[in-house]
Order: structure tokens, then C-alpha cells, then sequence
């Protein structure tokens, strides 16, 4: 070989480099690929996706969010869009579908740009000026939110569509009273922790079963059969340590010499036992909830004094009973006191489907209540959690924020209109990205009106017209299949639902647009062969890969 042709390994032997335009393409079309995943689901005439995982457990749901969690996604560009419906998810609750379909189609229409050779970096500026511009003009679009009649509709709005069927009002009451029983006021403003409200699940009964328990449900039942099945005026003392005698850190031996000696330990362990209980009693307290375990004796003399006792209770759920009883939470009993107690008008243990529940009712005033939700078969209870996961959320965002959007593609469509008046004050290449970004916000009045099976150039070039007049709040019906105004219809969404779905749509789009290189390692060779085309897993789809082995032949 002449010299300076020796090639040179700069990478990792395996390792595949893609580069300029090809890599970017890649990445476009993986993040439309995923927001194509997503689109079908959107409004209310969306369909479902079912996914199986690979132990088989099944998960019927049209939550975006939720769809991509379960979807594993291997392309890193594809894990981005997927990050994005999970910060939409824990932020706002709702919009998950609309921010990944709006960062794809931002990606869709920024292709046409770069095929006209705009640099990349071109295009990132004009799509954060526009991202800019929009939130500015946000607001302008906002309803106020002070009464409960439209706090009840935003939640309504963001159930539309998750398989509640007619119980969406029904729902939607529940939701608003649990947020405000959880709101705490600071000045003027509303604070609001979603995680004050704990929603227990239990198959069984239908939809309309769901209640509202202002209080705390347990999926946990008494520790002895003698012990109460029902405190009234319960006094209730919250504790952190186990009822049973400590062993020792170090491992210590004991010598024994006499049998009597065997059960002066016994009644000394259960003398220390009994000394425990007693503390609760002296407390007054009527029901225990413990953090740690109840030892047998410890159960049986609780019964016998008519104490309601519960074990190994989470750390969150005692946080929530302090927060509902307003109790304390006691790590030591030397310290137990009457002051620490929590109250409750009745705890019971009730029966709920299979399984004895407790619960914790009539707090005075709770700032931590529970939603026991029933459906008649799994599937739909996991799916109307998740859709009153949307609702509190939306409620909460709303009641802090105070303002809402008219839904239904009408605040996209009066963004998309005055961008485009906007644009070409910008000036340069940067006019043609604004006006572009302009264009894929459209994408979402544009799907709502393909879900329902509508013709969708009629009804984007019907809803502009309304928009042209200075129709702020004609979206699409798509229930009757025409444009209406979305306020009537009570299709309201909290303004911070729109806001992080353009902020987090804008950021992707641009960070997946300045990728010009993708330098992938090589994978371990690990389950070759098992892939969908592999046959059975290390099996016989390994032998596959024997062939290529250097003197197999």
C-alpha cells in the first residue's frame, strides 16, 4: 500500500455517523412518525390506540402522554418528543396530543424551508420569534375564570373525548369541589397541590359510582377482627414507629441457664407491648394509623381497649391523613399527646368489590380529600383515572392562573392569522419561518375537523372567514360538524395549557432542526436476532446471525 492511503479510524469501529441533511431528515421524519402516532387521538371524535406490552398487559387509552410512556421509543429524536407530552403531562395535565402534533408539524413545514436551502439556523430564530410573538398575543385571547360554572366546563373540555361517556358532568363536579377543598389562598392568588388529592381506584359498580370522599380512602382494612368496624367522632393519632420490641443493632447472645429465665423474656417483651398500647389509650385516641407493623399482642390489646388500628400505611397516605385530620405525625410514642390527635367524624372499614377498604370522613376542614374511582371493568377505570388526572389538573392550572382560551383550534387559528400579520414587519428569511410556524399551528383545527370525518380545506377556509371578521372564538364543532362559537359550546381551556404546549412544541422543533450530525456508538450484541423479524429470542433467530461467521462455510 502507498503511503498516505492508510485509512484512518477516527471512531469506534460499528459506530454509524449520519451527517448535513441526510441526519436531519432522519430526525424529521422520526418526529413526525411519532406525532402521526399521536394525531388520530386528538378532540373528541378521536380514536383510541390499545397498547399491549411484552407481558401482555394492556392499556386502552387515547392520552397522549400516556400512549408515547408505553410505546418504547428507541430513536433518540423520537425520546425527545416523547420528553415533550411528559413535561405537558406533569405541568399542565392536558394538551399532551397537541404539543407533540404541533412539534411535528413544525418539523413538516421546516422541511419545505430547508429544501429551499434556509439554513437551519435561519428557520430557529424565526420559529422563536413567532413562539415569542404568540405568547405575547395570548393573553389578548383570555376569558376570565371567576365562578365555578366555568371551571366545571374546562374540566368538561378536557374529558371530552376519554371514554367517561355520560358521566363527563358528573366527573367534572367532582373535580372542581376536590380542587377547591385542596386550594389554599395566598393574597389574592390561588395555590393548588394536585397531589392533596388522592385517587383510589377500584373496579366494580359504573362510572356514576365515583364519589367524592372529604376525607381519606385506604386500600387497607383492620388489623383485628375484634377491633370496631366503625368509630364515630374518631380521635386519631398517626404513627411513625412499629408496635413491637426493637432488636438489637448488633447481634448479641444470650445465655440461659434456667427455663423460668425463657419466660421472664416473653413477659418482659410483652410487658413492653402492653406499655406501648397504653400510651395510646392514655392519648384518648379512638383509631392508630401506623407507618411500621402491629405485632399480634400489640393487635390484641388494641381490640380489646376498642381501638380501630391500621398497619403499614404509606408515607404519602400519612402525609394526607395529617393534612385531611389535622394531625400530627408522632415518631416517638413517649411523645403522643392529646394535642396530636386528628379528627374525623366517622372512620370505617368498608367493603368495595373484593377488598375492605377504610374510610376517613367528615373532616372539618380537609385540605386533603380522596376520589374512590369505579368503573365496570379495568381497563375503563385506569382510563377515566387518567382522564380525571386531565381535569384536576386543568381545574387547578385555572384557578391559579385565572384565565382560560376558547378550545376547539379558535386560539390557533387567530395566532396563525395575526403571525401572519406579524411576519413580514421581520423582514429577511426569517419572515418566511414565521409564516410557516404560522401555518402548523393550523394543524390543530385541521385534525379536530379530519378526526371527526369532516372535510378539512372547508371547514379551515369557513373558521378563517369567522376569524377575518373578528370572530375570536369560532373554533370547530365537530359535533355538528360547522364552525360555532367555543365559549357557547363551553369548550374553554386554561391559558397555561396553550402556553407550555407552544413553549415546549418551539423548543424540540428547533433543537431537533440544529442537529446536523447523529454519531450513534454501536450497540451490544446483546438479544440479536430477537427483534420482530428474529424468530424466538436467543433461539432460533440467533442462528441467524451464524452465517456471516468467518469459516463457518
Amino acid at each position: 500500500m502507498m503511503g498516505g492511503q492508510v485509512p484512518i479510524l477516527v471512531l469506534k469501529e460499528g459506530t454509524e455517523r449520519e451527517t448535513g441533511r441526510t441526519a436531519q431528515k432522519k430526525n424529521i421524519e422520526v418526529a413526525k412518525a411519532i406525532a402521526d402516532a399521536v394525531r388520530t387521538t386528538l378532540g373528541p371524535k378521536g380514536m383510541d390506540k390499545m397498547l399491549v406490552d411484552s407481558l401482555g398487559d394492556i392499556v386502552i387509552t387515547n392520552d397522549g402522554a400516556t400512549i408515547l410512556k408505553e410505546i418504547d421509543v428507541a430513536h433518540p429524536a423520537g425520546k425527545m418528543m416523547v420528553e415533550v407530552a411528559k413535561s405537558q403531562d406533569t405541568e399542565v395535565g392536558d394538551g399532551t396530543t397537541s404539543a407533540v402534533v404541533l412539534s411535528g408539524e413544525l418539523l413538516k413545514v421546516a422541511e419545505e424551508l430547508l429544501d429551499q436551502n434556509v439554513h437551519p439556523t435561519v428557520i430557529t430564530n424565526g420559529y422563536r420569534l413567532a413562539a415569542e410573538k404568540a405568547l405575547e398575543i395570548l393573553p389578548e385571547l383570555g376569558i376570565k375564570v371567576d365562578n365555578d360554572e366555568l371551571l366545571r366546563e374546562i374540566a368538561m373540555t378536557a374529558m371530552t373525548g376519554k371514554n367517561v361517556g355520560d358521566s363527563k358532568e358528573y366527573l367534572a363536579e367532582i373535580a372542581v369541589k376536590a380542587v377547591k377543598s385542596v386550594a389554599e389562598k395566598n393574597g389574592e392568588k390561588y395555590e393548588v397541590d394536585i397531589d392533596n388529592i388522592k385517587v383510589e381506584k377500584k373496579q366494580g359498580g359504573g362510572i356514576a359510582d365515583t364519589e367524592l370522599i372529604d376525607g381519606v380512602v385506604l386500600d387497607k382494612e383492620k388489623v383485628h377482627p375484634r377491633m370496631p368496624k366503625r368509630v364515630e367522632e374518631a380521635k386519631i393519632a398517626l404513627i411513625n414507629t412499629g408496635f413491637e420490641v426493637k432488636k438489637t443493632e448488633i447481634g448479641a447472645k444470650i445465655q440461659i441457664n434456667d427455663p423460668s429465665q425463657i419466660q421472664a423474656f416473653l413477659d418482659q417483651e410483652a410487658e413492653e407491648i402492653k406499655k406501648m398500647v397504653d400510651k395510646v389509650k392514655e392519648s384518648g385516641a379512638t383509631v392508630v394509623f401506623c407507618q411500621k407493623a402491629i405485632d399480634d399482642l400489640a393487635q390484641h390489646y388494641l381490640a380489646k381497649y376498642g381501638i380501630y388500628a391500621v398497619r403499614r400505611v404509606k408515607k404519602s397516605d400519612m402525609e394526607k391523613l395529617a393534612k385531611a385530620t389535622g394531625a400530627k405525625i408522632v415518631t416517638n410514642l413517649d411523645d403522643l399527646s392529646p394535642e396530636d390527635l386528628g379528627y374525623a367524624k366517622v372512620v370505617e372499614e368498608r367493603k368495595i368489590g373484593d377488598d375492605h377498604m377504610t374510610f376517613v370522613t367528615g373532616c372539618k376542614n380537609p385540605k386533603s380529600v380522596s376520589i374512590l374511582v369505579r368503573a365496570g371493568t379495568e381497563h375503563v377505570v385506569d382510563e377515566v383515572e387518567r382522564a380525571l388526572h386531565d381535569a384536576l389538573k386543568v381545574v387547578a392550572v385555572a384557578l391559579e392562573d385565572g384565565v382560560a382560551v376558547p378550545g376547539g383550534g379558535a386560539t390557533e387559528v387567530k395566532l396563525a392569522m395575526k403571525l401572519r400579520e406579524y411576519a413580514p414587519s421581520v423582514g429577511g428569511r426569517e419572515q418566511l419561518a414565521i409564516e410557516k410556524f404560522a401555518d402548523a399551528l393550523e394543524i390543530i383545527p385541521r385534525t379536530l375537523a379530519e378526526n371527526a370525518g369532516l372535510d378539512a380545506i372547508d371547514i379551515m377556509m369557513k373558521l378563517k372567514a369567522e376569524h377575518q371578521k373578528g370572530n375570536n372564538h369560532a373554533g370547530v364543532d365537530v359535533f355538528e360538524g360547522t364552525i360555532a362559537d367555543m365559549v357557547e359550546k363551553k369548550v374553554i381551556e386554561p391559558l397555561r395549557v396553550k402556553k407550555q404546549a407552544l413553549q415546549s412544541a418551539t423548543e424540540v422543533a428547533t433543537m431537533i432542526l440544529r442537529i446536523d450530525d447523529v454519531i450513534a456508538a454501536k450497540g451490544s450484541d446483546k438479544g440479536k436476532g430477537a427483534g420482530p423479524e428474529g424468530g424466538m429470542p436467543g433461539g432460533m433467530g440467533g442462528m441467524g446471525g451464524m452465517g456471516g461467521m468467518p469459516g463457518m462455510m
